[in-house]
């Protein structure tokens, strides 16, 4: 028996690799990479908090055990975005 075609994905948002750098990001066939520099909320969290993401309203990354929320808008335009956390 064989098993039926796979079907389009699901999922619009995927975290595809984190390396010591930053974390690569998936979103609506878009990729994204978030450095550690601009994002340092994501350096030490632990792999299955920064995988656990889910897109709200098609523009709104929501990390819920990091409580991280980040409009995808400033991800392609961090230079118009110059406030940073320290």
């Amino acid at each position: 028996m064989k098993s039926n075609a796979v079907g389009k994905s699901t999922s619009v948002t995927e975290v595809t690799n984190i390396t010591s750098f930053g974390v690569w990001i998936i979103v609506n066939e878009r990729e994204y990479f978030l450095s550690f520099i601009d994002f340092p909320w994501f350096k030490d969290a632990k792999i299955g908090a920064i995988l656990d993401v889910v897109l709200l309203h098609s523009q709104h990354l929501h990390w819920p055990q990091l409580d991280i929320d980040i409009d995808v808008g400033t991800l392609g335009n961090l230079e118009n975005y110059p406030l940073v956390f320290k």
